[in-house]
């Protein structure tokens, strides 16, 4: 892991934390992560806010003990460097006192979630074994870009049965076309100039991107009653985009809104 992904994903975690204030602190809260991903520094960011327990699932089992010490070593050497002061402000002290000191490499794996407050799940998102009303926040990063609508649809009926009644979801969407941070001969807006045909060809199953825009998101979010309070978005680079021979059906539509290149949707 280097130190441009774990900040970013301080980054997120920080987001998530300062809406999540509006629940009033994540004394005795439980939260639910969607991608756990190989390293999970958004569900030991939230252990050091207090959280009572964060669950995270994902569909491939890519966490396991030394990804996760590899997670504990980098939040260390930043916290030793004076690189995590920034991030520190919804902490709490005694967490991150046992953090920095506790043996986690003699541990095994289990024993490290149990002490981090951290379950560890690998399944379908769909199907959750959790009773309605069981977690006050709700939260991915990068993820929603990889799931198909139809199926994100599923699992966001099933987030918002298992969401608590004044509990909260926050999604950090990555929209930009993946294949250009591997390739620097083409836009962020490429995969807006393929037809739906001709993209199934080019997606992959290991990083499928299902090319739904901001707009896309929000309609699917009003069909499903969810209610969006806060929407964050980066504008992107229209003059970018205007380079793009766009595909059926992004022709025709806003340059403004095709142009939004990432977005973090908070909803009740």
């Amino acid at each position: 892991m280097n130190d441009s992904y774990l900040g970013d994903k301080l980054v997120h975690a920080e987001d998530h934390l300062r809406f999540a204030q509006s629940l009033g602190g994540l004394k005795d809260k439980t939260s639910l992560e969607l991608g756990t991903g190989w390293y999970p520094v958004v569900p030991l960011s939230l252990f050091l806010a207090g959280i009572e327990k964060t669950v995270s699932i994902d569909l491939s089992p890519l966490m396991n003990k030394e990804a996760i010490w590899q997670t504990i070593e980098a939040m260390r050497s930043w916290q030793k460097a004076g690189k995590l002061n920034g991030f520190q402000q919804y902490w709490q002290e005694d967490r991150l006192a046992f953090f920095m000191q506790a043996d986690f490499k003699a541990m095994e794996l289990e024993e490290i979630l149990d002490s981090l407050h951290f379950e560890y799940r690998v399944g379908d998102a769909r199907q959750l074994k959790d009773p309605a009303d069981s977690f006050d926040l709700i939260h991915s990063n990068n993820v929603f870009e990889h799931i198909y609508p139809q199926i994100l649809k599923e699992i966001l009926k099933e987030f918002k049965r298992v969401l608590k009644k004044g509990g909260l979801m926050s999604h950090f969407i990555d929209m930009s076309d993946h294949f250009a941070h591997l390739d620097s001969s083409i836009t962020i807006y490429n995969f807006l100039s393929y037809s739906e045909s001709s993209w199934r060809r080019i997606d992959n199953s290991v990083q499928p991107q299902n090319r739904m825009r901001l707009s896309d998101y929000e309609t699917l979010y009003q069909e499903l009653g969810l209610d969006i309070k806060e929407r964050e978005f980066r504008a992107g680079e229209p003059e970018k985009l205007k380079q793009v021979q766009l595909a059926p059906p992004f022709a025709g539509r806003s340059i403004k809104e095709l142009a939004i290149s990432h977005a973090h949707l908070v909803s009740h």
